[in-house]
């Protein structure tokens, strides 16, 4: 049996320890970033699955491409790689049912049975926006970014944005106010 062989890094080629620490440093951004670069995918595609596959493939991505080590803002850039490849991934699933998941937690049956009926009727309403005021809802309110980056993200005017946030809040109330009035705001189901 060969003795086992401890090496220092100041023993390794300077091209050796260098490949080492870029690795981790990526490893440490992947770390550090991944659960807000799901988010992002999520709010696009409303799949925990095709979401997941979004993360892996903008890290890959960055990491052979070596974009990573040269990003000067790490959230607003990564946000708009996922979204890019969210939206191709939407694009290309278009025609395909998603489900969606809902957890419920709790010791009362009763209370999580209404909280899951009150979420999905909420998360209905969001799906049934159209997608350009979906989108910039969904950043605002779930991913908590502010317009300016929504804009960045999405190629338009902080304004539009603004505007676009304001208008899915509206009809998002006009909806609910419906449903709590009229039982269903035609659009649910």
């Amino acid at each position: 049996m060969l003795p086992a062989v401890i090496v220092n890094e100041s023993d390794l080629p300077a091209e050796r320890t260098e490949a080492g620490s870029r690795d981790a440093r990526f490893a440490e951004l992947v770390k550090r970033q991944s659960r807000f670069v799901f988010r992002v995918a999520w709010a696009v595609l409303r799949n925990a699955h095709d979401s997941e596959d979004v993360v892996q493939e903008a890290f890959l991505k960055l990491y052979r491409a070596g974009a990573w080590r040269r990003m000067d803002d790490e959230r607003a850039f990564l946000a708009r790689t996922a979204w890019r490849l969210a939206i191709d991934r939407s694009r290309a699933n278009r025609g395909s049912v998603v489900a969606m998941e809902t957890r419920s937690g709790g010791a009362d049956p009763e209370r999580a049975a209404i909280a899951a009926d009150s979420s999905t009727i909420v998360q209905r309403l969001i799906d049934a926006l159209p997608e350009e005021l979906r989108q910039p809802l969904a950043l605002s309110a779930i991913e908590e970014l502010r317009s300016g980056e929504i804009a960045i993200l999405m190629g338009i005017s902080e304004g539009t944005v603004r505007s676009r946030i304001m208008r899915a809040r509206q009809i998002l109330r006009q909806k609910l106010i419906a449903i709590e009035t009229h039982g269903d705001p035609g659009g649910t189901r």
